[in-house]
This record gives structure tokens, C-alpha cells and sequence, in this order.
């Protein structure tokens, strides 16, 4: 039985672009085994993928983006013992990431970017047995995010149902907030018509795959909530707090097929009308950006 794993360097168990990665590859034996080559390979790669119906024809749409392949040989004939006893055998290995930009680990609908450990080991007249581990990366060269506020404003006039207009102001504190945040949003509502409208928020993701000059987007909501009601004729500031949940993905923004991206929507629910809505960009950053040194955010 063949087996790769490694050591952790913190308790998310993350690397970045530039760490080491120390592991040790383990071969469980109940017989003597000879072999020529046992070797491990580090990967990083994007990779995406989707099929479109036209009519009867299907199309599919792929493409790939490789960063890195490091490949060392632990053990080949003629360098070293290549007939072991039966029992438990470990060979350990050791890789420094490239310090270069990596974008982070991700897995979604359509497309995904892994780095990986593969051990292979080659025997004559053999199928060459294999082992895989994934492990996960964070880019941590962009943490910085813009830090100027956003702001936006939209107003709508109503027609026959609901007479006069409504309009919003509103304004969070920038575009990069930490997984478990929380946003602070203020809206200022002028609420003119003859009914009572409501503050809804919805934080959603939004994943972008681009192959053969196409692209595909996917889009879920994380999260929604709805303020109190601001009644007729009368305005009001409302201040609410969206916490980005601590378990969602970190932005991708550096890779150029695949986009990971988070939207803060902003609208008024009006009965009987087309709600008038404003959307902010988000960037979700690692939650222990400042543990690696950078300033802070707050």
C-alpha cells in the first residue's frame, strides 16, 4: 500500500506561495517488493470545464492553466536499495512552493485549482502504483484591498399604483472584509410614495469560468435579510450589519479562467414596482490576514 502525506505549518493548514512543504511517503509491504523508481511530484494547476447544447449538437468548453510541476525521484536501480523487506518503509521528501503569484485553492461547478502531492512508484512488467494529496494554498501577495468607501446612489419614480419616488443612499467602508466580518452598511431612504418599503441585502457569490473565448457564470446566495418597514412620506438612515460567514471561500482575482467574486446587493422591496437595487464588489479575504503581518483592516 502506497501512501504520500505532509506536515502542517499552521492550524488552518494553508500554504503560500514561497513556504516549504515537508512530507514522507509511506510503503506498507506484506511481501518483498522490487521497484525502479519511486518518485514525488508537486503540482499546482487550474483547470475548468463545461458542455453548452446547440439543438443536437453539444459543445464542450475547456481550458487549463498549469504553475507548476516540481518532480523528484526518492529512490531509482542503481542509486540506492531497490528490493525491500516486507513491512512499513518511509521515504521522506521535501518541496519549496514557487515563489511566485498562486492563486488560492478552489473548487466550484465548473472549474477548480488544486496543488497536489503525487507519489508514484514504477515496477517492471507492472501497473506503477500511485498516491495523492491535495493540499491548499492561499495567495496572500493581494491581501491589501482597496481601503476607500463605497458609495451609491439610486433613485426611482413611481408610476400609477404608487405615486411620488423613492431613492436610497448608501455607503459601507470599503470593498476587502475578512471571512467573519461583518459589512456595516448605511442607507439613507427617502421614502415619497404612498406605501411602505423595505431594506433587503443579499450577499451572493459569483463564479466566472472563461474557455475558447466563452464564458460561464454561476451565481448563489449566501445570505439575505430584510430591514424594518420605512412608511409613507418620511425618510430614514438605517444602519445594519452583514457578516460575511467565516466558512466562505477567499476571493480569486489573479487567475485568468476562472474568477471567484462576491457581490453586497442593496434594494428597496416596492410593492407592485421594480425594486431599485444597488450592488457593491466584495473581496473575502483569509481571516488570518494579519497574522502574517499585514495591517490591519479595521
Amino acid at each position: 500500500i502506497l501512501s504520500v502525506g505532509y506536515n502542517p505549518i499552521n492550524e488552518r493548514n494553508t500554504f503560500s506561495s514561497g513556504d516549504y512543504i515537508h512530507g514522507k511517503i509511506t510503503l506498507e509491504l506484506s511481501k518483498e517488493c522490487s521497484f525502479q523508481t519511486l518518485s514525488i511530484q508537486m503540482k499546482g494547476k487550474a483547470k475548468v470545464l463545461w458542455t453548452e447544447n446547440y439543438g443536437k449538437t453539444v459543445v464542450t468548453y475547456s481550458s487549463k492553466n498549469k504553475y507548476f510541476s516540481i518532480k523528484q525521484i526518492l529512490v531509482q536501480e542503481g542509486q540506492g536499495i531497490t528490493t525491500l523487506n516486507p513491512g512499513s518503509h518511509v521515504f521522506p521528501f521535501s518541496f519549496q512552493i514557487p515563489a511566485q503569484e498562486l492563486p488560492s485553492s478552489f473548487r466550484g461547478s465548473y472549474g477548480k485549482i488544486l496543488y497536489t502531492l503525487k507519489a508514484n512508484l514504477s515496477r517492471s512488467m507492472r501497473v506503477d502504483s500511485k498516491a495523492k494529496a491535495e493540499f491548499n494554498v492561499i495567495n496572500k501577495l493581494n491581501l491589501k484591498s482597496d481601503p476607500t468607501p463605497q458609495h451609491n446612489t439610486i433613485e426611482k419614480k413611481m408610476k400609477i399604483l404608487n405615486s411620488g419616488a423613492v431613492g436610497m443612499d448608501v455607503n459601507i467602508e470599503r470593498t476587502g472584509f475578512l471571512q467573519g466580518e461583518g459589512i456595516n452598511v448605511v442607507a439613507s431612504i427617502q421614502n415619497k410614495s404612498t406605501r411602505d418599503v423595505k431594506l433587503k441585502y443579499s450577499f451572493y457569490s459569483k463564479h466566472s469560468y472563461f474557455a475558447n473565448g466563452k464564458r460561464k457564470v454561476s451565481t448563489k446566495e449566501i445570505l439575505k435579510e430584510v430591514s424594518e418597514p420605512v412608511p409613507p412620506s418620511a425618510g430614514q438612515t438605517i444602519t445594519k450589519i452583514i457578516t460575511v460567514p467565516p466558512d466562505t471561500g477567499v476571493s480569486v482575482l489573479n487567475c485568468n479562467i476562472l474568477k471567484v467574486e462576491y457581490r453586497l446587493k442593496v434594494s428597496l422591496d416596492v410593492k407592485y414596482a421594480a425594486d431599485p437595487e444597488i450592488k457593491f464588489p466584495i473581496i473575502v479575504l483569509p481571516a488570518f490576514v494579519e497574522s502574517y503581518g499585514e495591517p490591519s483592516l479595521q
